[in-house]
């Protein structure tokens, strides 16, 4: 069981997280690619992230486009594993 993080917490967490924003519902970030296929490759690495942290985020993919949403269903919020994954995203998407 994870702490379900206030708003206040979230805020603070997201001014650590470029190009995310969200509040204790949920957090997001979209990115846009150089190609469709290069999308797919960033969603198969965040995939291959997401299966190692059992912790999955909801993915939208709108041509170059990819949207990662993260919350803790289990939870009914954002906890510290939603704000760790999004570090590790980042560090996908350099």
């Amino acid at each position: 069981m994870t702490a379900v993080l206030g708003n206040d917490e979230v805020t603070s967490a997201l001014t650590q997280l470029d190009g995310w924003s969200g509040d204790a519902s949920g957090i997001e970030r979209s990115v846009k690619a150089a190609t469709f296929l290069d999308g797919i490759r960033l969603v198969a690495e965040v995939a291959h992230l997401a299966e190692q942290a059992d912790h999955h985020p909801d993915i939208d993919i709108r041509w170059r486009t990819v949207t990662f949403r993260l919350i803790t269903h289990s939870e009914g919020g954002v906890t510290s594993r939603d704000i760790g994954l999004a570090g590790q995203i980042n560090d996908l998407i350099g």
